[in-house]
């Protein structure tokens, strides 16, 4: 496997970076979190180029291409929900033109004389308040739903683009023929990779925001970047970062090939972005100092982008866990 973009998704990624800073600058992302503004168009113009296209398993590398760019950006559209969770369920019933969010606990089904009855609640679904569909997993299937047989109600959360909801069936009918059969653990792999490469967009922005402060920050008559302490932290930063990344391509790579590592690549994906952001997040806060704390400054929406990842679909420890365990029984 090669580790290293060709030509084209070298020209996809400068493709897809000059867009989103044109479309998502900084300024955008606080005018969303202040002035609520609505991000639809936003989406609409990733919808416009396609991007939403992407759902082929092969194309797993140029979505992660695209999901770095908008992590490193704080998206605020429904992106990950639609690409990286609800899509992978619903196969071919998927609509590049509509977003999507998946329900993946809290839900039970039964048939009944017209199909099958779904109830049930899951308090934690991304985008689950502006879905336009929903890919509902229970232990019968996996159902496709409509927005309107949902009740939802959007959670606070500390990151204030991100939208996370409750979510609530109450005795929804769904025909048979919106039972899907689905890869349903191929399907976790891509929500997996999705999460962990948006956490390295993040963790990047950190970097990137930090090393301008460190150059620009005097103390004592010199650039706080100057300082060994200051250096040391933004080396650390960059090892981790790089370290993630390269294990979420990997997690990419396995996917697009159908490798049958794909299982262990996606946990080790997420594990080290956990443990990239828990390092990133601290070392970046500090180079910034008491104006990290700050509101105004920009350094906040990645620190919560970065830190709200690591608490979907299992944190780093669980899924070190995991690998531990599958390394264990390739011993006995």
């Amino acid at each position: 496997m090669l580790l290293e973009f060709d030509a084209d998704q070298r020209l996809w990624q400068e493709t897809v970076r000059d867009a989103v800073g044109k479309q998502c600058p900084a300024s955008f992302v606080r005018n969303v979190a202040e002035d609520g503004t609505d991000p639809t168009p936003l989406w609409k113009s990733y919808v416009d180029a396609g991007w939403t296209e992407l759902t082929d398993t092969e194309n797993a590398v140029e979505l992660a291409i695209v999901l770095e760019e908008l992590g490193r950006a704080t998206d605020p559209t429904p992106f990950l929900a639609t690409l990286t969770q609800f899509a992978p369920l619903v196969g071919d019933r998927f609509d590049p033109q509509g977003s999507g969010s998946a329900v993946y606990s809290g839900i039970s089904a039964y048939r009944d004389a017209d199909g099958w009855v779904l109830s049930g609640t899951d308090r934690f679904v991304l985008d689950g308040d502006r879905a336009d569909r929903f890919a509902v997993v229970t232990d019968a299937g996996v159902f496709l739903v409509g927005a309107d047989a949902v009740t939802t109600r959007r959670a606070a959360t500390f990151d204030p683009v991100l939208h996370v909801a409750e979510v609530s069936l109450a005795g929804a009918h769904v025909a048979d023929s919106d039972r899907l059969e689905v890869d349903t653990e191929r399907a976790r792999h891509i929500a997996l990779l999705g999460i962990s490469i948006t956490m390295v967009g993040a963790c990047q922005r950190i970097l990137d925001l930090a090393l301008e402060h460190a150059k620009s920050r005097y103390q004592f008559g010199v650039p706080i970047g100057s300082f060994q302490a200051i250096q040391h932290k933004a080396v650390d930063m960059h090892v981790a970062i790089e370290r993630a990344r390269a294990l979420s391509y990997f997690s990419a790579l396995t996917i697009a090939a159908d490798d049958p590592r794909r299982r262990l690549a996606a946990a080790m994906a997420k594990a080290s972005a956990g443990e990239c952001q828990a390092l990133v997040f601290r070392h970046g806060l500090q180079t910034f100092g008491a104006m990290g704390f700050t509101w105004e400054n920009d350094l906040q929406f990645a620190l919560k982008r970065a830190k709200a990842g690591e608490l979907m679909l299992g944190g780093a420890a669980e899924h070190r866990a995991m690998i531990a365990e599958e390394f264990d029984a390739t011993l006995i």
